[in-house]
């Protein structure tokens, strides 16, 4: 750790005459090291996002979950009381899927790109957008408060910004083929009837070659997907590019909000027909029985750290509708027990119940053995947690990962799923994976029906 880290950290927040486009600021930060957006493009709730860049440098991050909490204590003192929203300096980064529940010890497959468990690091420098009252911050630590008068001129220039490109090279390949796929749903189904699970979620993988820089990508996917947890995150190696809309945990640090999503509809540009697929969903008892089911999953795993009585569902349930899909959501929100904090919480839950399936452990052990490899980062989750117990950490659905493999050349890989109940229709499930993949694979330039 620098030595003048040990002294405390004076956060100083200024006000921006004018708000910037969200994707216009990411393109002038793009040169920025470790560049993350925590980028509320669009949905319910968009209130908050954060623009961060520069990580300090500080000890290494841990391998997993349960280490985060002393490398948060190690951190240098952050004095960040006038700087706004709910964020105030401290880790943002992705957690992988495949480092398991927090304690128990799981037999789950590789990652075939042998990926790390967490990425991020620990942010003080930040733009700060409030989307409901149309206003920007930039937020710096004390120990770069000379640049601040640079970095409002750099984000509120009239010259041409960012002129990144990115595009793909060959073909995007499933990984998995639909027979296949639709044979591991069979093989669920039977467990299901056996009662060893009430439910599972499985996914399968596209990847492509590439060439560029996947911000631009990213900027691609934001117009084309918008959400309300969408994330952007860079390092060294590789990238996340999430455009997810769903909530795996929100904390104030006294109380917890989680929002699992079950249940999906196309879209359709026929307003009417729209409306009849929405209105469909809802009445559709598979899917709300799969939406209880999990709120159920939500609401033991949060009461392991609420305090008792505390724990309620709100919204059951909610229908929302996104650029390509409806779902069907709801919320569950606790208040944390004096004796646990936002960490155990975090721990609790994750990964979430809405993308694992019912029991949780022994549902994950069948995802294993019949996906056969690990999910890297898919699934897992992305976001912050502060000094003062605040965090969001959305679940890394719609979500791409990028590695850099020689120069401007790359991989990139995403995988679809969706739960699996006894009266799941494999041919209809498989269906299903495309149409939540339709948006990424329009992103990278190919047919959003590709294999329906």
């Amino acid at each position: 750790m620098n030595p003048h880290l040990l002294d405390t950290l004076r956060l100083r927040s200024t006000r921006l005459k004018v708000c910037p486009d969200p994707g216009d600021l990411l393109g002038r930060l793009s040169e920025r090291r470790g560049l993350v957006a925590l980028d509320s493009a669009a949905g319910e709730p968009r209130e908050w996002s954060w623009f961060a860049f520069d990580p300090l440098e500080v000890a290494p991050l841990p391998a997993c979950l349960g280490g985060l909490q002393s490398w948060l204590e190690g951190l240098p003192p952050l004095d960040s009381e006038a700087v706004p929203g709910p964020f105030g300096g401290g880790f943002i980064g992705a957690l992988a899927y495949d480092q398991g529940v927090h304690g128990e010890r799981l037999a789950l497959p590789v990652d075939p790109w042998n990926g790390p468990g967490i990425v991020g690091g620990c942010y003080t420098n930040f733009f700060v957008l409030n989307h409901l009252k149309g206003e920007a911050h930039l937020v710096l630590d004390s120990s770069r408060e000379s640049e601040r008068e640079e970095l409002i001129e750099q984000v509120s220039s009239t010259r041409t910004a960012y002129s990144g490109r990115f595009r793909s090279r060959g073909e995007l390949r499933r990984q998995v083929d639909s027979a296949t796929h639709r044979a591991r749903i069979e093989a669920a189904r039977e467990l299901i009837g056996a009662g060893e699970i009430y439910q599972a979620n499985l996914a399968h993988p596209f990847e492509v070659e590439t060439e560029g820089d996947p911000l631009a990508l990213y900027l691609r996917l934001r117009d084309l997907n918008p959400a309300p947890y969408m994330a952007y995150l860079r390092w060294d190696e590789g990238a996340l590019l999430s455009a997810s809309p769903e909530l795996l945990l929100e904390s104030d640090g006294d109380r917890l909000r989680s929002r699992p999503i079950k249940g999906t509809a196309p879209r359709s540009a026929d307003p009417v027909e729209d409306a009849r697929l929405g209105v469909e969903l809802m009445r559709s008892a598979k899917d709300r029985a799969e939406l209880a089911m999990i709120v159920d999953l939500l609401r033991n795993d949060l009461g392991r750290v609420a305090s008792t009585g505390s724990v309620e569902v709100k919204g059951f349930p909610a229908l929302r509708s996104y650029a390509g899909v409806h779902h069907l959501m709801a919320d569950v929100v606790a208040r944390l027990s004096d004796n646990h904090g936002t960490l155990d919480a975090l721990a609790s839950v994750f990964p979430g119940g809405s993308i694992t399936g019912a029991p949780k452990l022994r549902a994950m052990e069948v995802i294993g053995q019949l996906e056969e490899r690990g999910r890297g980062f898919f699934t897992g989750s992305l976001g912050f947690v502060d000094r003062a117990g605040r965090a969001r950490f959305n679940i890394l659905i719609r979500t791409m990962q990028w590695r850099s493999t020689e120069g401007a050349f790359g991989q990139l890989r995403y995988h679809v799923g969706g739960g699996i109940t006894w009266g799941s229709d494999p041919h209809a499930e498989d269906r299903e994976t495309l149409i939540k993949g339709a948006k990424l694979a329009e992103a990278l330039g190919f047919p959003g029906d590709l294999g329906r």
